[in-house]
């Protein structure tokens, strides 16, 4: 399974990890994916990875 959004594309990006001696360190910020049973389109339902933020929005149609 990508970490990718079906929605809107989100992907994980990269960044550091800084402590107070201001050493660096490489790390993963990953989008808040969850599994939604979704419209697709009229009549069609499927399992599909959404972010959270999508969710919020209101961009997915869950299925009951």
């Amino acid at each position: 399974m990508s970490k990718e959004c079906a929605i809107c594309g989100k992907v994980p990006m990269v960044g550091n990890n800084v402590s107070h001696a201001h050493n660096l360190n490489k790390r993963r910020f990953n989008p808040n994916l969850q599994k939604v049973r979704a419209f697709i389109r009229e009549g069609y339902i499927r399992k599909i990875t959404v972010c959270t933020s999508c969710i919020k929005a209101g961009k997915v149609t869950k299925a009951a």
